[in-house]
């Protein structure tokens, strides 16, 4: 085993990309260089009117300003290389490199989950609890549930890397993938993989089912509460405030539950690159639209910013 890990080590792995067609490599990088150019500018002003703006300085928009700075995060370790290789002949990437990809993907992805969640929380108090509001969801508690997400989602990716790395490769070294992601590279591996997958599933629906069922039940009791108060334009109000985060949990957790809540045997290369691209590309480029396009803060706060910038 240590022989085989050490040739994959070696010779590394290709990614085979978004499309294998060689007319579409160039269409498909300005395409893609300019979703990421747009994700990157897009949190970058998220995370300046949310600095900036002292009216923005709230449990919210603290989380939202570390989402955007996730959402940068994960789309820079995927959409660099990515767009490397579509301009490559060869679209190689070492064996170490691919679990270095793999590290941090999967710690931001779930970081960007639990502060979803986070954010599900805020809304919860917010609605159901509004005298309390200053009180528990304080500075120390933000930050706790910041740093909480963090330690977490790199725990959870340091046990996923440590069992990848367990693994031998002694076959075909092609993913077929535009990064290293868990299931395309499992599916290369010659070793005995169902324990691997037993401990990933089980670990991964622990990690990931605990932020997603906190928002399921945080929205739960907001819409019990909701649906109590008499006025419709105060339920207008407090629906509409939850809007946004909502549409994005949606989004992410459904196509994410797509990719990995599924045996490796129902893989497909197809469906799962869409998907894939859906909650690493498209999602981080919408999340600063989603939120600022029907927030009258944030609309404030990005004139303000403007006309700072003007003078």
């Amino acid at each position: 085993m240590e022989t085989k890990n050490s040739s994959s080590s070696t010779s590394g792995f290709i990614l085979l990309g978004i499309s294998c067609n060689p007319q579409l490599q160039k269409p498909l990088f300005v395409i893609f260089l300019v979703m990421y150019l747009v994700t990157v500018v897009g949190n970058v002003l998220i995370i300046l009117v949310t600095y900036c703006d002292s009216r923005l300085h709230t449990p919210m928009y603290f989380f939202l300003r570390s989402l955007s700075f996730m959402d940068i995060c994960l789309t820079t370790v995927i959409m660099p290389k990515m767009l490397v290789n579509l301009l490559s002949e060869t679209k190689s990437i070492s064996f170490v490199g691919c679990l270095v990809q793999m590290y941090f993907f999967m710690a931001f992805a779930n970081t960007d989950s639990y502060l979803l969640a986070s954010m599900a929380i805020d809304r919860l108090v917010a609605i159901c609890h509004p005298f309390h509001y200053d009180v528990v969801m304080n500075p120390r508690c933000c930050l706790f549930m910041l740093l909480g997400s963090y330690t977490i989602s790199h725990l959870h990716a340091l046990l996923r890397v440590l069992l990848m790395s367990r693994l031998s490769f002694c076959a075909s070294h092609v993913i077929k993938h535009f990064f290293c992601d868990t299931q395309p590279v499992l599916k290369l591996s010659c070793s005995d993989t169902s324990s691997s997958q037993t401990v990933i599933m089980t670990e991964t629906l622990t990690v990931v089912a605990t932020p997603f069922l906190c928002i399921l039940f945080s929205y739960l009791r907001i819409i019990i509460t909701v649906l109590r108060i008499s006025s419709v334009a105060r339920k207008w109000k407090a629906f509409s405030t939850c809007g946004s985060h909502l549409t994005v949990v949606i989004l992410f957790y459904g196509s994410a539950i797509y990719v990995y809540f599924r045996p490796l045997s129902m893989y497909s290369v197809v469906r799962d690159r869409i998907a894939t691209v859906m909650y690493t590309v498209v999602i981080p480029m919408l999340n600063p639209f989603i939120y600022s396009f029907r927030n009258k803060d944030m609309k404030r706060g990005l004139r303000k910013l403007r006309d700072r910038i003007h003078s």
